[in-house]
């Protein structure tokens, strides 16, 4: 199976509300975000996209319109975090998204797949398929997702 990888980057702030050690504080990170499609190769001259399975440009485009842009420099927090979720109604004006469970890099990468698999899939009438997804809180830390 051939597969393709774009990477992307954005910065985002959250906590983990109920955790015995630092990340229960509020803090940010450089998040890194891979996005690996599986599909056929185009094989048709005269098309833009002739010999890829879909232009990296294009994946880009699809993730920051669905996902990056709305996470990036925000701050992500849990629905039931009450206290900074009050705090953050506060501030005008603030990027804040709010989400169903705790902002862990392994639930944040379940919402990211979950975002982009219908986005991906069957794209531009070609046989397409979000294969996984792989985020990376630090350098040294990620979790990912298969289809």
């Amino acid at each position: 199976m051939l597969t393709i990888t774009r990477k992307m980057e954005f910065d985002a702030g959250h906590r983990i509300p109920d955790h015995s050690s630092q990340c229960r504080n509020l803090h940010g990170h450089r998040y890194t975000l891979q996005i690996t499609l599986t599909g056929d190769v185009v094989q048709q001259d005269g098309e833009s996209d002739n010999g890829m399975i879909m232009d990296f440009g294009d994946i880009k485009a699809l993730a920051n319109e669905h996902l990056v842009n709305l996470w990036d420099h925000s701050f992500i927090v849990y629905e039931k975090d009450y206290i900074i979720r009050n705090f953050l109604e506060k501030l005008p004006g603030h990027k804040t998204v709010v989400i169903d469970r705790v902002p862990t890099v392994e639930n944040l990468a379940k919402i990211a797949f979950d975002i982009l698999k219908d986005v991906y899939h069957d794209r531009f009438g070609r046989t397409l398929e979000l294969k996984k997804v792989t985020l990376y809180e630090t350098p040294n830390c990620w979790a990912e997702i298969d289809g």
